[in-house]
């Protein structure tokens, strides 16, 4: 049976032109993907919930209920629905640094930065009754907010109820942890009796569903990636030393399992590059350098000043996710000395 792609990501545009095609999306596609709330209520507490964290602004958000993706995918009863929430921007400047340090034992560290133009963030903690506990980081662009149109100015909130399904790099509280980066190029392979995910309800499927390296991996084998603009791969790792770089190539999954305790992926196709020796990027060379140079061995801080080092002007988030504590630091703006430290479990939902 053949499973269609429901498309309900608003492209990145401007003025009245994007307000039209997120409402005309909104209302074509409300039936059959996003949210499913168990209540009314719980809608009222999640958007109650909404905070500011610091000044970029940076905002926190709980989740209350069942926002519907267990039985999207077909993990839950239910009828599943194909759906795809990928990526898509009207820019190819996309540059963005993810890597994993295992040297330390028993709290290894993740650190992103995501390198893009100017957006509000939104770190968001979900407890779904079908899934993982996790937290993740959003681009509140996606769903039409900006700086002329902050969720908290007095806006409509309603679109904030679809943040779970736009993940852009998060962590379970199994410690896997997962991040996209962009690539120039991406074919994945494709079953028509699959069900499609987009680059982003990719990332959901793994905080969700997976509690390992190997089970994230095993998960993306059963359904299909549709790309977009730009194009991505992944670095997924998990707290017990497992990591990999998922990428697509010719139509194939390509599996890079991590064989020192550190991995590092940026925007290169890595699969037949030659890295780390004939790396073609500067920030992969030298986050590569300083793991190599530490075996691995990172505390919060020093993956924070790694970061640090591997930013760009357009750098408008860092994430360092500590795997084996649950705890996430985030910084905005490259303002390390000024991340803010939250802890998984002290901020989960209640169901």
């Amino acid at each position: 049976m053949n499973h269609p792609v429901v498309s309900y990501t608003p492209r990145r545009s401007s003025g009245a032109a994007f307000v039209v095609l997120l409402i005309a999306l909104v209302v074509n596609s409300c039936q059959d993907t996003g949210p499913v709330s168990s209540s009314s209520a719980n809608d009222e507490k999640t958007l109650k919930s909404l905070t500011k964290a610091n000044g970029h602004p940076l905002y926190t958000m709980k989740y209350y209920g069942d926002y519907g993706f267990a039985q999207q995918v077909g993990l839950a009863k239910g009828q599943p629905v194909a759906l795809d929430n990928s990526l898509s921007a009207d820019d190819s400047a996309w540059g963005c640094t993810c890597f994993v340090a295992y040297g330390t034992s028993g709290n290894p560290q993740f650190g992103r930065n995501f390198d893009w133009h100017d957006c509000i963030p939104l770190l968001l903690f979900t407890h779904p009754p079908a899934g993982y506990a996790s937290v993740s980081m959003v681009d509140l662009e996606y769903l039409g907010y900006t700086r002329s149109n902050l969720p908290d100015g007095g806006t409509d909130k309603a679109a904030l109820l679809r943040t779970p399904w736009y993940p852009f790099d998060g962590m379970n509280e199994k410690g896997v942890t997962v991040g996209m980066m962009a690539v120039p190029t991406a074919r994945a392979p494709y079953d028509p009796t699959k069900i499609s995910l987009g680059e982003l309800g990719t990332i959901r499927l793994i905080l969700d569903f997976a509690a390992t390296t190997d089970e994230a991996i095993a998960l993306l084998g059963k359904y299909n990636l549709r790309m977009e603009d730009p194009p991505i791969h992944y670095l997924i790792a998990d707290a017990a030393g497992h990591s990999a770089v998922i990428e697509y190539v010719n139509g194939t999954m390509s599996v890079l399992k991590n064989t020192e305790p550190w991995h590092v992926s940026t925007n290169f196709i890595v699969t037949g590059s030659g890295a780390p020796a004939l790396s073609p990027c500067w920030r992969y060379s030298t986050a590569y350098s300083e793991l190599t140079a530490a075996g691995g061995k990172m505390t919060c801080d020093a993956a924070l000043a790694l970061l640090g080092k591997v930013s760009q002007s357009t750098t408008i988030w860092s994430v360092v996710y500590e795997m084996g504590n649950g705890t996430v630091h985030v910084a905005t703006d490259r303002t390390y000395d000024g991340a803010l430290k939250f802890v998984l479990k002290e901020n989960l939902p209640v169901r």
